[in-house]
C-alpha cells in the first residue's frame, strides 16, 4: 500500500543526478544543473499520464489543496461541501483559505454521496471536494453533474488514489483542478510531496505563483526578475522530491497491479465469512486497490470480528474510531480550535452561516463506517504471509 516498499536502485540513480549537480531548488541555477530538472521532468510526465493539462509540484498533499483553493479564489465567507469521512488536511485547507468546510454524508462507496450536496447547499456555497478515500473512486460523474447544476466548483482531493480512474479517465481530471499526495504511507511516495493538476491555464498559472511568492517564472529574464501579478507563498517541490517521486511514479502501473493481485487474493479468503459484503467500488477497473474495504451486519459484530483478527495478527482499521479520518473525532475542529486565538475563519464576520458538524448530518456515515473494517493491501505478499491472513480469518470467522 505505499511505495516505499519497493525503493530501490531507480530512485538511488534519481537523487544522485540531483545531487552531482549540488542544486537542490527546482528553480534557478540553470548553468549549474546540466539540463537536470527533476521537478519539471514529474510534473510533465505525470501530467501525460493524467490526460494532458498541466501538473504543479507541492510540498505536500495538504499545501496542493490549499494552493488549489486560493487558485479557484475561495475564501473568507465561502462554503466548501467536504465528506465526513476523510483526512483532516481536507477541512484544514478549507481553513487555512478562509473558508468554512461544510460536513457532508457518504454513501455506500465510503466516499461523497452526491445527493447530499444538494442538502447542504446555502447561498454561500462555492465549492465541493470529493475525496477518492482509500485508493477508490466516488461517483464522481453524478457529483459532477450535480456540482455543475449548482454553479459550484469541484476540486478532487485525489490524494490516496493516485492512479486510480473512472470509466478509463483518471480521477482529478473530473473536477476543475484535482490534487495529489506523495507522503511517506502513498501509494508512490517521495516522503513528502503532493501535485496540482488542472486543464485549465488560467488555474494553473495562478497555482503556479501562488505557490512561490508570485513569481511568474518567466523563462526570459533571470529568477527575481520577473513580472509579478498576485503575492503568494512557499509550497516548492524541491529537486530531491522531484527525484525520488520521478523514480516513484515510473513504478505506479506495476505498484497497482501487484495490489490488485493480492487484495483479490485476500478477497478470496474473506467471501465466505457469514454476513461479510465488500465495499461497493463504483467502477472497480479504476481500483488502485491500496486498501480492501468490507462490512458486517452490525457494528458490534464488527469489533468482535476486528478483536479476533487482531488476535491472529492480522490488522484492520475501523475508520469510525480512527482520531485522523473521522469528523466526529475531531475535537479541535468541533471546539473551533483554529491556530489563532479569535478561531478564525469561524468568527469571520464575512461569514454569514451557521456552522453544524452534528452526527444526525451524516447517518449513512454513522452506520456504515462503524460496521467496516479496511485491510491494508502490500505491494510485497509472500506466500506464507497470505497463508498466514487466511488463517487468521478462518479463526476470525468463528467468534462472529
Amino acid at each position: 500500500m505505499a511505495g516505499f516498499e519497493v525503493f530501490g536502485k531507480e530512485e538511488r540513480k534519481e537523487v544522485m543526478d540531483v545531487m552531482e549537480t549540488g542544486v537542490l531548488m527546482r528553480y534557478g541555477f540553470d548553468a549549474e544543473r546540466k539540463g537536470i530538472f527533476k521537478v519539471r521532468q514529474f510534473e510533465e510526465e505525470f501530467a501525460a499520464y493524467c490526460g494532458g493539462g498541466y501538473a504543479l509540484g507541492v510540498t505536500s498533499g495538504s499545501a496542493a489543496l490549499k494552493v488549489a483553493l486560493t487558485a479557484l479564489d475561495v475564501g473568507p465567507g465561502d462554503e466548501v461541501i467536504v465528506p465526513a469521512f476523510t483526512f483532516i488536511a481536507t477541512y484544514e485547507a478549507v481553513l487555512e483559505a478562509g473558508a468554512i468546510p461544510v460536513m457532508a454524508d457518504i454513501d455506500d462507496s465510503l466516499n461523497l454521496d452526491p445527493d447530499d450536496i444538494i442538502n447542504k447547499l446555502t447561498p454561500y456555497t462555492k465549492a465541493v471536494i470529493p475525496v477518492h478515500m482509500c485508493g477508490a473512486p466516488a461517483n464522481i460523474d453524478r457529483i459532477v453533474d450535480v456540482a455543475r447544476k449548482s454553479n459550484l466548483l469541484v476540486l478532487e482531493d485525489t490524494a490516496q488514489a493516485v492512479g486510480a480512474s473512472y470509466q478509463g479517465k483518471k480521477l482529478g481530471t473530473f473536477g476543475n483542478m484535482g490534487i495529489f499526495s506523495f507522503d511517506y504511507y502513498k501509494t508512490i511516495t517521495s516522503g513528502e510531496g503532493g501535485m496540482v493538476i488542472t486543464n485549465s491555464k488560467e488555474l494553473y498559472d495562478r497555482s503556479d505563483w501562488y505557490h512561490d511568492h508570485g513569481h511568474d517564472h518567466n523563462l526570459k529574464v533571470s529568477r527575481a526578475m520577473e513580472g509579478r501579478s498576485i503575492l503568494g507563498f512557499n509550497y516548492r517541490m524541491n529537486e530531491l522530491q522531484g527525484a525520488v517521486g520521478l523514480a516513484q511514479f515510473r513504478k505506479l502501473d506495476m505498484i497497482i497491479a501487484a495490489q490488485k493481485k493480492n487484495k483479490n487474493a485476500v478477497k478470496e479468503l474473506l467471501k465466505d465469512v457469514p454476513g461479510l459484503k465488500f465495499r461497493n467500488i463504483p467502477d472497480p477497473a479504476g481500483d488502485t486497490a491500496t486498501f480492501l474495504g468490507f462490512n458486517l451486519p452490525d457494528a458490534a459484530a464488527t469489533e468482535r470480528f476486528q478483536a479476533a483478527l487482531a488476535a491472529e495478527g492480522v490488522d484492520t482499521v475501523c475508520f469510525k474510531r480512527n482520531k485522523w479520518h473521522y469528523v466526529p473525532n475531531w475535537e479541535h475542529l468541533l471546539a473551533w480550535a483554529t491556530a489563532n486565538s479569535k478561531k478564525f475563519p469561524f468568527t469571520n464576520p464575512a461569514y454569514r452561516g451557521k456552522v453544524d458538524y452534528s452526527i444526525r448530518l451524516i447517518p449513512k456515515a454513522e452506520d456504515i463506517l462503524g460496521r467496516t473494517l479496511f485491510m491494508g493491501i502490500p505491494i510485497l505478499m509472500s506466500a506464507d504471509k497470505l497463508d498466514k491472513i487466511g488463517q487468521g480469518i478462518k479463526k476470525a470467522a468463528l467468534q462472529i
